[in-house]
């Protein structure tokens, strides 16, 4: 109905329209399990049992494949649901090639509940074409990338890493979590499925757990939804109503994100007591150009920064933030920050998070809306607060 308006357009409008019945035009949350039939296996719309399809549901899935220029959206129960159903495409003694630094959920399903039935996967830098294209066997059929990647905001260049996926015959994901929609669109690069943890960016606020894939073929689409429904990990109508109401701000929210988040990871830069700031927007990232090339209209809300004097200086800074919360998560209107080491990547081996970089005085920033000089002077009295704990020493 509006796929062919702009983009803040159809954060609001696209996949609703008044409701029929009353004109209401906030599409009703439809708190149904079943649905009446005329006459027996005689269904109106698709409408036969709620965890096949509900209507608040379908409204948020046309919103969100509108808004990744997608023909086909799913909804799922969280970020992990979704990425279960597109692991799910495979067969047992199927290979997925998935990028090293990855959200910790991830990597943990793969490692602890898909390869017990024999799906196995190699970690590879994506950002190391020679090392990825080296990852692939026979029996690849899945390649999973995360960019800007978690927590390290590494940046894979999308449509490279689409072309050798292509090549091998094997079906190409990209969680798009930390761009968001707004930022970055995996389809226009050459990706079958694009996936997001709505939890964060989409929902906004705090408040919901969800997930969605978006793909544009489909034969694929149809695969998907098969799983979707028979293994049934689906949203509940009251959190699709929810993530609606989220994406009719996500453009403004987003544009305040990356502003915010810019000034920080350049103040941060400037900083004695940090060692190293990374943000794709930023002409020091390693990968800037590549962000730049495949992201538009701003580089998002996360910044990671390494301090000096490793984990008692990442304590006590985070001890001592007060505008920033510590919490895990990510993408909602209020600013968080987290110590991923400790927190959010503890399900990845010592080993393997200090070889990636994620060392113990790494810190993860998710940059909130609100006035940016009250951020910068929080992190400001943090670091002054390092300081004087590492005199004390």
């Amino acid at each position: 109905m509006h796929h062919n308006k702009r983009f803040g357009t159809r954060c609001i409008h696209a996949g609703q329209r008044p409701d029929p019945t009353t004109g209401a035009i906030m599409t009703p949350v439809y708190q149904s399990s079943t649905y009446v039939q005329e006459s027996p296996g005689v269904i109106i719309d698709d409408y036969d049992y709620a965890r096949s399809a509900n209507p608040t549901r379908k409204a948020l899935e046309a919103n969100i494949a509108s808004l990744e220029g997608g023909r086909h959206g799913l909804m799922f129960a969280s970020g992990l649901a979704s990425l279960a159903a597109c692991i799910h495409l495979l067969s047992s003694g199927d290979h997925v090639v998935l990028c090293d630094d990855v959200y910790g959920g991830t990597f943990r399903t793969l490692d602890k509940v898909f390869r017990q039935f024999g799906v196995t996967y190699t970690r590879v830098d994506m950002t190391d074409l020679e090392a990825t294209k080296a990852a692939f066997t026979p029996a690849t059929k899945l390649v999973w990338a995360e960019t800007p990647t978690n927590p390290l905001l590494k940046v894979i260049d999308i449509e490279a890493v689409a072309a050798l996926a292509k090549s091998h015959g094997a079906i190409f994901g990209v969680d798009n979590t930390f761009a968001t929609p707004v930022l970055q669109n995996p389809l226009s690069l050459g990706a079958d499925i694009v996936s997001h943890s709505c939890t964060k960016y989409i929902g906004g606020h705090s408040d919901v757990i969800g997930g969605a894939l978006i793909c544009d073929d489909d034969e694929l689409a149809e695969r998907l939804r098969f799983t979707q429904n028979a293994v049934g990990a689906v949203p509940a109508p009251w959190d699709c109503f929810l993530l609606l109401r989220s994406t009719k701000t996500l453009h403004v929210r987003v544009q305040r994100h990356c502003e915010n988040a810019a000034k920080i990871a350049d103040f941060l830069a400037a900083q004695d007591q940090v060692e190293r700031v990374i943000y794709p927007g930023r002409d020091d990232h390693p990968q800037h150009t590549v962000a730049a090339k495949q992201m538009h209209g701003g580089f998002g809300g996360m910044i990671t920064a390494t301090l000096k004097g490793g984990l008692p200086a990442a304590r006590a800074f985070l001890e001592r933030v007060s505008v920033f919360s510590l919490a895990e998560s990510l993408g909602g209107v209020e600013s968080l920050i987290e110590h991923p080491a400790i927190m959010t990547h503890a399900s990845i081996d010592k080993p393997l998070r200090e070889a990636l970089g994620i060392t113990d005085g790494l810190v993860r920033f998710s940059v909130g809306i609100e006035d940016v000089e009250d951020l910068i002077a929080d992190i400001g009295e943090a670091l002054e607060a390092v300081d004087a704990g590492v005199a004390a020493q």
